[in-house]
């Protein structure tokens, strides 16, 4: 299994009570250390579609039609960073594919991100994260709500941060 995906040292796979693998931190990790980088191929939202039932979202959109991620079965493990969604998350993204610590993380805390800071898609589960704040309902629209644009400023895919600029600076209709 190639490793496409960078995890720090600092972090390990382990199974999650949010949903399935998680990382977890098994060291403390500073306010701004990278936590793990995606890996993978780039490729189109057509090759996305035609993926098979072990896909299983493996992949971040990083512009509007193309996305990172496996192209092989075998690729899959070696291509994931296992941050489940949280509402309350502890790493974020810089660019496209860094995630970094968002503030200091000690040691046994699983390493989450929330989706509405990388997702852009069609769809809506049930938030199983815990957080007190816990919106309960997930939306792979949700960072289009401007209070989490706010509470990630920083932290928000380059994608979508330019879709959040290009909103705000579009004539009315």
């Amino acid at each position: 299994m190639p490793n496409l995906s960078f995890i720090t040292s600092k972090a390990a796979v382990k199974e999650s009570s949010i949903h399935g693998k998680g990382l977890f931190a098994i060291e403390q990790i500073k306010k701004g250390e990278i936590v793990c980088v995606k890996g993978g191929f780039i490729f189109d939202r057509q090759t996305l579609g035609e993926m098979p039932d072990w896909y299983r979202a493996a992949e971040i959109q990083i512009a509007d039609d193309l996305f990172i991620g496996p192209l092989a079965e075998n690729e899959r493990e070696g291509s994931m960073i296992f941050s489940n969604h949280s509402c309350d998350p502890n790493i974020g993204v810089q660019g496209q594919i860094v995630f970094v610590a968002m503030r200091d993380i000690e040691a046994g805390e699983e390493l989450t991100h929330d989706w509405a800071t990388t997702d852009d898609d069609d769809y809506e589960m049930e938030c199983k994260c815990g957080a007190l704040s816990c919106r309960k309902i997930i939306t792979g629209k949700d960072w289009q709500k401007s209070e989490l644009q706010q509470k990630y400023c920083g932290y928000i895919s380059t994608y979508l941060t330019n879709r959040i600029n290009q909103s705000k600076h579009a004539p009315p209709s």
